[in-house]
């Protein structure tokens, strides 16, 4: 057997073994690569913020600090005090069960002429009340899972604080085994995917304040209680919680609505969802367009592929990852002029083949009068 085949048979089973073990790898730290990928994004988010603070004489490691730490006391002070008022909302409700049950008999009898006995209605709530002790007997399993949670929040701030605070010599521990030209384009990419980050959180603001606005006026004229929170609540969470956001913001507004009058409840459930889908297939793509410098197909097909392939956190990377790659790629790929069509004009299509049509009929005239000019001109030679 000559040589060469035993050693392409050895490279062929060792691309093949290596292929396997790395994907396997690859499938057992699929957690922690995805909360490193959501420590960069944060990284890359706080990376201006930290800047300025360094600008103005304040050292790295305290400028990520300050900027974690105001992030999250804005968060927790947000929370905390929607959580105050959620709870006095489900106290509300609470008292009121038997009158919203006496209401609801009432509205029955009068709509469709059927007739519950409130009496039994209200013998029900002392056996919901027993339905609620065994929920919180399980409380334990939804403490585990809180914890979990607060693990990778926790796991994934420590990974974006030393991204951060050690940007600079994490950048240069990268550029150092790479030649002069590779570090050039490690530093472009690099500074690509900050400024693309920052426009995608500008997105997300806009995003939020335009929600924002929207529901806290549909709160107010609906007179639920604390309309600006409620509208900043649902601002927030549907925009910095991708996918699931919009659901988790709706069920606050709509839980307090019911302490106020049910159908305002339903009235609000109904309202939220609309303005999501206008949110998604309207207001979303045009701002993204403008901020990202994105086509807006390209944008809501970039959120569906992350979603379809990372879950929540690919639907929050997908567009920052996106306008990094697509701006990356349009500093290397060389642009030419392109041709005259109708078919690439935004114009009516048939005012464009018209006019077409009589400049080819120019040129040919054009080219007949030239020919004509070059036969006089042999015949008097």
């Amino acid at each position: 057997m000559p040589r060469w085949v035993r050693q392409a048979i050895l490279l062929w089973w060792g691309i093949g073994v290596g292929l396997f073990l790395a994907l396997s790898a690859v499938r057992q730290l699929r957690g922690l690569l995805l909360q490193i990928m959501l420590a960069l994004f944060f990284s890359f988010a706080m990376e201006t913020a930290v800047d300025k603070l360094g600008r103005r004489g304040v050292k790295r490691g305290a400028a990520t600090g300050l900027t974690m730490l105001a992030v999250l006391v804005f968060f927790a002070g947000f929370l905390t005090a929607m959580g105050s008022l959620l709870a006095n909302q489900i106290r509300v409700l609470a008292d009121n069960l038997p009158n919203y049950a006496t209401a609801a008999n009432v509205w029955l009898d009068e709509r469709f002429n059927i007739n519950v006995e409130t009496s039994d209605v209200l013998n029900q709530l002392p056996r919901a009340s027993s339905y609620l002790d065994t929920l919180a007997n399980n409380l334990l399993g939804v403490g585990s899972s809180v914890l979990n949670v607060l693990f990778q929040l926790l796991t994934i701030s420590l990974f974006a604080y030393y991204f951060t605070a050690d940007g600079p010599r994490l950048r240069n521990a990268i550029c150092s085994v790479l030649p002069p030209a590779r570090q050039h384009e490690v530093l472009r990419v690099w500074e690509l995917a900050i400024n693309k980050t920052g426009a995608f959180i500008a997105s997300r603001v806009i995003l939020a304040i335009i929600s924002a606005v929207f529901h806290s006026v549909l709160f107010a004229a609906l007179n639920l209680p604390s309309a600006i929170a409620l509208g900043l609540w649902v601002g927030l969470v549907s925009q910095f919680i991708p996918v699931i956001g919009t659901y988790i913001a709706g069920v606050v507004p709509a839980l307090i609505a019911v302490g106020v009058d049910p159908r305002k409840a339903l009235f609000v459930v109904i309202a939220v969802l609309i303005y999501q889908q206008i949110e998604n297939y309207v207001l979303q793509p045009r701002v993204t367009a403008q901020t990202l410098d994105m086509h807006p197909a390209v944008a809501f097909a970039a959120v569906l592929a992350g979603t379809a392939t990372f879950g929540v956190t690919g639907a929050l990377l997908a567009l920052p990852f996106l306008a990094t790659v697509q701006s990356f790629i349009s500093a290397y790929v060389a642009r030419h002029t392109v041709v005259d069509s109708y078919l690439l004009s935004t114009e009516i299509p048939h005012v464009v083949r018209s006019r077409h049509h009589n400049d080819e009929q120019d040129h040919d005239e054009a080219g007949r009068l030239e020919r004509q000019t070059e036969d006089l001109s042999q015949g008097d030679g």
